[in-house]
């Protein structure tokens, strides 16, 4: 067989192998989809949460009280985030029906009077063809499939909570029993790269959670500042937006567009439009490079691919989990084939770039 044929069949079968590997991966991850889930979720919560945890020991703090101190941080983050979406929305319920109602007979009528050649009855057609269609969608979910979606749900929350306790607490004793699993010889490399992976992963957390923040608070200014309802609410949707890159930007923003259009008419739709682009381009341009893209050091083609694949795969929560995979493969990687080539040449290991970081 010639020589190219021979390469090439060579490493068409490591690919097929490669690939078989990772599909059987990912079934038996989607199998129990639940449990991997809050495995996840627990790591990504314990790397942005390590830095308090670890400020509450350097203050003397037992490790079970610094990861309690941890956990609980998230718990009255979230309770006082729903506290004022929920006494927001409660103090503009009233209002907000009528509201509501004049603004769809408004966006009605400039469909029917604009250049679209869309007549009023053709419109009311549609409109209770797209009511009937979700009606018998809501009618076709079973009582009991939604009862065990919801007690899953409610599962996986609990057992992440109690991972992410563990995570904080033990979190480097259970790395140091992992190493050990692997050979003498492997252990130097392996540590290396699962140092790299985590300082990555918490990098990414951290910058993902102040980009959502600036673009939340900037969102949410410039909705106060038009007139436009429920600011609270969207702007929270688009501080959890802001953790699935290029898709969760811009389905918070036209969310907001979109209740800006019902509410207040086509003009501050456009105004707030404006300044979703604004504030995504400022992110986009300045943040994302300066606070993420140091620790990811990717190109966004193969993040907007993973964010795809993840999509494509998981739905909202392979969104979500798809880059800080990718980044995990990228860093861990190029440890492990850098100190791959410098074993072969005989040279000593070069120092990582990344800082040193304990797990957390």
């Amino acid at each position: 067989m010639p020589w190219l044929l021979r390469v090439t069949a060579l490493y068409g079968v490591c690919l097929l192998a490669v690939a078989a590997t990772a599909y059987l991966i990912g079934r038996l991850l989607l199998a129990v989809a639940p449990l991997s889930l809050a495995v996840i979720v627990a790591l990504l919560l314990a790397a942005l949460l390590n830095p308090v945890s670890r400020l509450l020991r350097r203050l003397r703090v037992p490790a079970a009280l610094a990861a309690l101190g941890g956990v609980f941080s998230l718990l009255g983050v979230l309770t006082l985030a729903g506290l004022l979406v929920a006494n927001q929305v409660a103090n503009q319920f009233d209002d907000l029906g009528e509201t509501l109602s004049s603004g769809l007979d408004e966006v009605q009528q400039t469909i029917v009077d604009g250049p679209l050649p869309v007549g009023e009855e053709q419109l009311d057609s549609a409109i209770d063809v797209l009511q009937q269609r979700l009606s018998d969608a809501s009618a076709d979910v079973e009582p009991a499939a939604t009862a065990t979606a919801t007690l899953e749900t409610v599962g996986a929350i609990l057992l992440a909570l109690v991972l992410l306790f563990f995570f904080l607490k033990d979190g480097s004793r259970m790395w140091g029993w992992l190493l050990r699993l692997f050979p003498d010889r492997l252990r130097g490399p392996v540590d290396e790269a699962g140092r790299a992976s985590w300082w990555a992963v918490s990098r990414y957390i951290g910058g993902q959670a102040v980009v959502a923040a600036v673009d939340a608070i900037g969102i949410g200014v410039a909705l106060l500042v038009i007139g436009v309802p429920l600011v609270l609410p969207l702007a929270l949707l688009t501080f959890l937006g802001g953790f699935v890159p290029i898709v969760g930007a811009t389905v918070a923003g036209a969310a907001a567009a979109l209740v800006a259009l019902v509410t207040n008419g086509p003009t501050d739709a456009l105004l707030v439009l404006a300044a979703v682009i604004a504030v995504q381009q400022l992110e986009g341009n300045l943040l994302e490079p300066l606070i993420v893209g140091r620790a990811l050091k990717l190109h966004p083609a193969p993040v907007l691919l993973a964010v795809t694949a993840g999509t494509l795969t998981a739905g909202i929560a392979g969104a979500v989990i798809a880059v800080p995979i990718l980044a995990v493969v990228h860093r861990a990687g190029s440890v492990l084939l850098r100190n791959r080539a410098e074993q072969r040449e005989g040279a000593e290991p070069a120092p990582s770039e990344d800082p040193p970081s304990d797990q957390p």
